[in-house]
This record gives structure tokens, sequence and C-alpha cells, in this order.
């Protein structure tokens, strides 16, 4: 087969969704939610959760500010490499600093990939009722320390590009928010 032959692919727009809130939040519920239905359209979607990132790809890190901004760059820079591939990646992860999220915004922007943050902003009062993983409890009783948004930091986005707030709204509402956005933004 000659090169003239073999069939082109069409240009399939990839983009980075990172989805931040506090733990519990409905970030990754979320993020799965609109990766069905992105799939069910036919668009290549991956899920970078931050649970499994922690076990596979940032095995070892801890939790001080160091280590979550490695977390975070490893995280986008993975993003960015699918992104600029043609798919779409969903990253339910909290980057709970405003530069380290700003410096993955910043790698997208040099590598032409579009990138957009979504801020899932359920109340912390919210979180702690959602906690599967009982985080929160924990917390209170004196057990764990470090837990972000409560005894540490998380800024909030300034200017997201979409702000969810998942106490009142379903789950499949808070796709569809995100659903339309990435539609605006001609990326679907």
């Amino acid at each position: 087969m000659t090169t003239d032959q073999i069939p082109l692919e069409k240009h399939v727009t990839g983009a980075t969704i990172w989805l931040t809130g506090l733990p519990s939040a409905g970030k990754t519920t979320i993020a799965y939610e609109l990766a069905g239905r992105l799939r069910d359209e036919g668009h290549r979607v991956e899920v970078l959760d931050g649970d499994e990132i922690r076990e596979f790809l940032s095995a070892g890190l801890g939790f001080s500010r160091e280590d979550r901004h490695t977390n975070v760059q490893r995280i986008g820079f993975v993003a960015e490499l699918l992104a600029s591939n043609g798919v779409k990646v969903l990253v339910p992860v909290i980057a709970p600093f405003a530069d380290s999220r700003e410096a993955v915004r910043k790698r997208h922007q040099q590598e032409g990939s579009a990138y957009f943050e979504v801020h899932v902003a359920t109340p912390v009062e919210v979180c702690s009722v959602r906690d599967v993983k009982g985080l929160y409890a924990k917390q209170a009783a004196g057990e764990i320390s470090g837990l972000t948004g409560v005894d540490d930091p998380y800024e909030e986005p300034t200017a997201p590009d979409l702000r969810i707030e998942s106490h009142t709204q379903t789950v499949q509402e808070s796709a569809a928010a995100l659903h339309a956005l990435l539609t605006e933004r001609n990326v679907l």
C-alpha cells in the first residue's frame, strides 16, 4: 500500500478537563458520568483518577506541599500527552494549590492543548456527609491530619472555566453542564 492509499484519520480534538474540589465533592462521580456519555458519542476518553494515580504513578509521594505539587505536575504531563493525541482526559484530582493548577494550564497552552478547569464547589459540610472513605471522621477523631479543606489548605479557583455546585444538582445535571461547556468551546 502506498502512502496515498492510507486512509487519513479525521482530526480529533483532545482536551484536559481538570475537576478540582474538596475530598468527596463529587469530582470522580461526575467525571465517570461524563466519560460514559462521551464514549457513547464515540469520543476517545480517559479518566485519570487521583487515587489510581497515587497508587501507580505517584507511589511514594506524601502529602507535603512539594509532593502534592509533584503529583499534580505528573498528572498534568500525562493528561497533556493524551490530550495532544486526541483524547478527552477527565482529571478528578483535588490539586489544592492554585500555582500547581496554573503550571498545568501553562503546559497545555505551550503545547497547544485545550485545558479546562472545573471547580466542583461542594461545601465541606456536604463533603463530610458524603465521605465514603471516612477521611472526615478520621480527621475529626484525630486519627489523621492534613485533610484538604479542613486542616490543610485548599485554594479555590478564582476564575474556573466552570463552577459546578454538585450539592444543588444531580450527577447527570453536573455532567450535562460540563458537556455543554465542551460543546460551547468546540471540543465536542
